[in-house]
C-alpha cells in the first residue's frame, strides 16, 4: 500500500559503496552533509518515524553528531523532531507545496542566469557527463541515481557563480521536497519523467539566458507537478503560483 503524505518518515539504507562521511572537514559537518544528501536523494522518505539512534547506526557514527545534524536540518525545514526524539519529514499540504514551487521557480532560474557567464567549457562538459548518467538512470529505472544526478546537474550550474544568499535558500528548498519526490518516483517509476536538461545544455552552449531560465523552470514544473498530482491530487497552475 502506498504511504500517505502526512505520515512520518523512513530511512532507506545507502548503497554499500556510499561513504556517509567523506574525510573532509569536521565530523559534525560531514554527518550534516550526509543527512542533507539523504533527504535530497530521498533516502529519508515519507512513511514512518525513525529514531536518532537508528540514524546514527545507518550513518555509522555516534548519536552526538547526528543530534547536531538533525538540529541544523530541522532549522532548515527538512525534518521535524518529536518529544520522544523520533524524527520525520514534515507534513506536505497544499499551501506549503505551493510556496515551495513558487520559491523554486523564482530563485533557481535566477541563479542559473547569474551563473551563465561563468560556465566555461570544462563545466559544460561536466554537465553533459552528468546528463548522460541521468539518461542511464532513466533507462534503468534507477530512482536514486536519477535523483542524485538531477541534484548534481542543477547545483553544478548554480555553483558556477555561487550566491551566498540564493544558494543556501535553494538548498533548503531541495531538502523539503526531495523525500516526496522519491516517494512519487518510487510509485510511478522513471518512465514518467521528461529530461529538460538537454534544453538547458543547449541554452548554455548558446549563451542564451532567457532559454536557460525557461529550461530550468520547465524542469522544476515537470517534477513538482508529479508530486502535486500524486500526493495532493491536484495539478499546478500558473494562477495558483501567482496567488498571494
Amino acid at each position: 500500500m502506498a504511504r500517505r503524505a502526512n505520515e512520518p518518515a523512513a530511512w532507506t539504507e545507502p548503497p554499500a559503496d556510499d561513504d556517509p562521511a567523506p574525510e573532509d572537514g569536521p565530523l559534525h559537518d560531514r554527518v550534516y552533509r550526509a543527512l542533507r544528501d539523504a533527504l535530497v536523494t530521498g533516502r529519508i522518505v515519507p512513511g514512518r518515524a525513525v529514531t536518532l539512534r537508528g540514524l546514527a547506526q545507518s550513518l555509522g557514527v555516534s548519536p552526538m553528531p547526528v543530534r547536531e545534524a538533525i538540529r541544523r536540518v530541522s532549522a532548515e525545514g527538512g525534518l521535524v523532531v518529536g518529544a520522544n526524539r523520533r524524527v520525520w519529514v514534515p507534513d506536505m499540504d497544499a499551501a506549503r507545496f505551493d510556496e515551495l514551487v513558487r520559491a523554486r521557480t523564482l530563485l533557481e532560474p535566477e541563479a542559473a542566469v547569474r551563473a551563465l557567464p561563468h560556465i566555461d567549457a570544462a563545466r559544460l562538459e561536466r554537465l553533459r557527463d552528468i546528463d548522460d548518467s541521468i539518461d542511464v538512470a532513466l533507462e534503468n529505472g534507477d530512482v536514486e541515481s536519477y535523483m542524485t544526478g538531477n541534484h548534481r546537474f542543477h547545483f553544478e550550474i548554480y555553483a558556477a557563480a555561487p550566491s551566498r544568499v540564493l544558494l543556501p535558500l535553494i538548498e533548503s528548498l531541495w531538502l523539503q521536497f526531495g523525500p516526496f519526490m522519491r516517494s512519487v518516483y518510487g510509485r510511478l517509476g522513471t518512465a514518467v519523467l521528461v529530461d529538460h536538461h538537454v534544453h538547458a545544455l543547449d541554452a548554455i552552449a548558446a549563451h542564451d539566458p532567457d532559454r536557460l531560465a525557461e529550461a530550468i523552470r520547465a524542469d522544476i514544473m515537470d517534477g513538482m507537478d508529479l508530486i502535486d498530482g500524486s500526493i495532493l491530487g491536484r495539478r499546478i497552475t500558473d494562477e495558483a503560483l501567482a496567488a498571494p
